[in-house]
């Protein structure tokens, strides 16, 4: 058993046994002190006060002995009532230190103060600032991407997300999201980059050979015969063309464009009107949902898995992971911004305390019962011997301080019934 000690636990041992063996010299002392003084005292009668000290102290460090080895074990091997109290009371003790644990040093107030004193911001800015530890841990995380996603694929994680996803989405109004994209570009001006974008596409329309012989054949057939007959479809064509050509490079040109004023007007007017339409949303909403049943929509999210998929895994096997450098480099940002923002440490310390309070709050009761459990199944010598290599040595000197306090004890009293009482 002395084998399983730690090396500073056989320490305390090997000092628990000397102070033991001093004790027990010094009690034995006391006896032959006392047996020499009784014997010499018909030739010394000063020495009935030296034996009066040392039945006293005799008595005293006697006592002390039963005391303190009642604790361990039965002294002399004697079954006398109340004694090896540990050994026999092992589950009690293990169920009050349990409880003990729970309702004072586990308590909502304590924990809280004292997780309080702690700088876990200092902590994690300490830890992400180290590039050795940040790249170590992206290159880790970037390695099992591969199996991530594999287990999620293979738990049916994936399909769950993208149920959820797709119900979230048509819960959601899409027709309010709109307006709000379209107030914003109204709001921004970007509007007339639409505009512009409109005024582009056209150009290139009337640029093409293939669409302006269109145009030309549309005219013929509202000209009259004999206007065709001297080629005027092309006439008129080539003023049309031109003059178009002419106002889209004028507006594109003039940011004060009257064309622009217009479509300014039409543009906002188009929004309110259709904030107050119901069949404006009506026909948003059944174009997302129209969208959301489309089949081609599950193939594209087992494209995009897929593509998701091949991507970690060529990642992982590639010596310069872009995953593990983004993610390294995310990492050092986050300690970038806990080192320049007090008021996120402040959040990130009262998020931790709280987080950490409410844990400890909730497992305190099975810690409790894991420490009652753990003392419960120590081994009863093993327990013993571990006890006693750590408070025995201290419990031995209550054996001295008997003998002393016995020993004054005893002298007071015998003084007293010499010379007060005349015994």
């Amino acid at each position: 058993m002395i084998a399983m000690l730690n090396p500073e636990e056989r320490r305390k041992l090997y000092e628990l046994r000397r102070v033991k063996l001093l004790a027990t010299l010094a009690l034995a002392l006391c006896v032959v002190v006392l047996v020499a003084a009784k014997l010499l005292e018909p030739q010394a009668p000063w020495l009935a006060y030296v034996a009066a000290f040392a039945e006293a102290a005799a008595i005293g460090g006697l006592a002390d002995w039963y005391a303190v080895v009642a604790l361990f074990r039965r002294p002399l091997g004697l079954p006398i009532p109340h004694t090896a109290i540990i050994p026999r009371n092992q589950d009690r003790i293990a169920e009050n230190l349990g409880a003990f644990i729970e309702e004072n040093f586990l308590a909502p107030a304590p924990v809280e103060a004292k997780l309080k004193e702690l700088d876990f911001a200092a902590e994690m800015i300490a830890w992400l600032s180290d590039r050795e530890k940040t790249e170590g841990l992206a290159r880790f995380v970037a390695r099992l991407a591969p199996q991530m996603l594999a287990a999620m694929e293979e738990s049916g994680l994936k399909d769950f997300a993208a149920e959820r996803v797709a119900i979230q989405l048509r819960k959601t109004e899409i027709a309010p999201l709109a307006l709000e994209l379209a107030e914003g570009l109204a709001e921004g001006g970007r509007h007339q980059k639409l505009l512009d974008g409109v005024i582009e596409a056209l150009q290139r329309f009337l640029a093409d050979e293939a669409a302006v012989e269109a145009i030309r054949r549309r005219v013929a057939e509202e000209l009259p015969t004999v206007l065709n007959i001297f080629r005027a479809d092309a006439l008129i064509l080539r003023r049309i063309l031109k003059t178009a050509g002419a106002l889209m490079e004028e507006v594109k040109a003039d940011p004060e464009h009257a064309l622009r004023q217009e479509f300014e007007v039409f543009f906002r007017a188009y929004i309110r009107r259709v904030k107050r339409s119901k069949k404006f949303r009506a026909r948003i909403e059944a174009a997302k949902e129209s969208f959301l049943a489309r089949p081609e929509l599950a193939q594209i999210a087992d494209q995009l898995w897929a593509a998701l998929r091949a991507f970690a895994e060529k990642d992982a096997a590639s010596d310069s992971s872009q995953i593990a450098e983004r993610l390294a480099g995310l990492l050092t940002d986050i300690a970038r911004a806990l080192r320049d923002e007090p008021k996120l440490r402040a959040d990130v310390n009262a998020g931790m305390v709280s987080a950490l309070s409410v844990f400890v709050a909730a497992q305190k009761s099975s810690i409790g019962r894991f420490i009652a459990e753990q003392v419960k199944g120590w081994d009863l010598a093993q327990l013993t011997l571990l006890i006693e290599a750590n408070i025995g040595r201290d419990l031995q000197y209550i054996r001295f301080n008997g003998m002393l306090i016995g020993g004054l004890a005893g002298l007071t009293l015998h003084i007293l019934l010499v010379h007060v009482f005349g015994v």
